[in-house]
């Protein structure tokens, strides 16, 4: 998968295209990716301990991982990502800039 937890990304096509958020989290055995403030839904919650109103909120779904491409580091536009051994690590690299995505 090509992108982690706490990437920053944008998203390349569907409803939220252009829009940019971080990573929150990873689902690699379904290919996809929970984004902030990407993929909108509204939830109808019943009411709970937690929540003792209910009613209907909203909050992200999972967008396929083929939708978003990570912000390079140097130009802050998406961008490919290629794989480099580095001191003995596989590295993710920016392929328009050759920066590393990891830190």
């Amino acid at each position: 998968m090509h992108v982690k937890k706490g990437d920053k990304v944008q998203v390349i096509s569907g409803k939220d295209k252009g829009k940019q958020g971080t990573v929150l989290t990873a689902f690699p055995k379904k290919d996809r990716v929970l984004v902030e403030g990407v993929n909108v839904v509204k939830k109808h919650a019943k009411p709970s301990q937690d929540n003792p109103q209910g009613g209907i909120l909203d909050q992200e779904a999972a967008i396929h991982v083929s939708n978003v491409l990570p912000i390079d580091p140097k130009s802050g536009e998406p961008t490919r990502v290629g794989y480099e051994d580095r001191d003995g690590k596989k590295v993710r690299i920016a392929k328009k800039s050759g920066e590393a995505l990891d830190k």
